[in-house]
């Protein structure tokens, strides 16, 4: 990902916990920036790259991330209190999402392209995402077409790292439920495009996804305290998600509705 220095501190957006804020870069452009210090910890972080990254992958639009480079400076000269130490807490490598001018929030009145609907399903399945329900779609519309944002709810399996290894086989078999989810009739799509989808997630193009994320972003865990071997864990739990008969995916047998 491209390093980009924060020049100034705009906004707060105020939905939801982790108070992400709006500011400007070095290069002129506008993020949304989600904060190493917010209380979800850098793990929310590495999910949102790791996911975008997928999403690429599996021709699923989804915005610009780069790292922002949060300086003493910023913070210093922030009257909200509540940003102010939150932004403190941050110093160093953030997570920028490139901010959407002018895009507006998915609803019932677009019919989406039922195969970018059943990608996003799939993609959404096979990492775990449990954040894309009408209650908080996570998708624009931005130029006239679909965008994914918002994957730090991805990937819950690396919460567990702290206390053990954890299981690769075990996430493979893991159900997934669509009941909720915002694409869940499109599950026929979904599974339409099964074998091309899994087939592009081989190791290699899992590894450079992983190599996107930053080093200190990658906490050390019992049996992987290197981020090298971080990243070959989460290598690891992904390519073993797809690499089997795939039972979480929406509409297979034994997998959620």
């Amino acid at each position: 990902m491209r390093q980009v220095r924060v020049t100034r501190y705009v906004t707060p957006l105020r939905e939801g916990g982790s108070l992400p804020g709006v500011v400007e870069g070095e290069d002129l452009g506008t993020y949304v920036c989600k904060f190493r210090g917010a209380g979800q910890g850098l793990r929310v972080l590495v999910a949102e790259v790791v996911v975008a990254g997928v999403a690429e992958l599996l021709d699923v639009p989804v915005p610009e991330l780069v790292t922002l480079d949060l300086a003493p400076e910023i913070a210093r000269y922030e009257a909200d209190e509540e940003v102010q130490d939150l932004l403190t807490a941050s110093l160093g490598l953030n997570l920028g999402v490139d901010l959407l001018p002018r895009a507006f929030g998915y609803d019932a009145s677009y019919e989406p392209d039922p195969d970018l609907a059943g990608r996003i399903l799939w993609l959404d399945a096979c990492c775990a995402n449990v954040d894309r329900s009408w209650r908080n779609p996570n998708l624009l519309l931005w130029r006239g077409a679909l965008w994914a944002i918002d994957h730090g709810a991805a990937l819950y399996f690396h919460y567990s790292w702290p206390g053990g290894a954890g299981s690769p086989e075990r996430f493979a078999a893991q159900a997934y439920d669509a009941g909720e989810h915002i694409m869940g009739r499109f599950a026929p799509q979904a599974r339409a495009q099964d074998a091309a989808l899994a087939a592009r997630l081989t190791p290699e193009a899992l590894t450079t996804v992983l190599d996107r994320v930053p080093d200190e972003w990658l906490e050390p865990v019992p049996g992987a305290e290197t981020p090298a071997a971080v990243r070959e864990r989460y290598v690891a739990f992904l390519h073993a998600r797809v690499a089997g008969g795939r039972p979480w995916l929406p509409g297979a047998e034994g997998a959620g509705a």
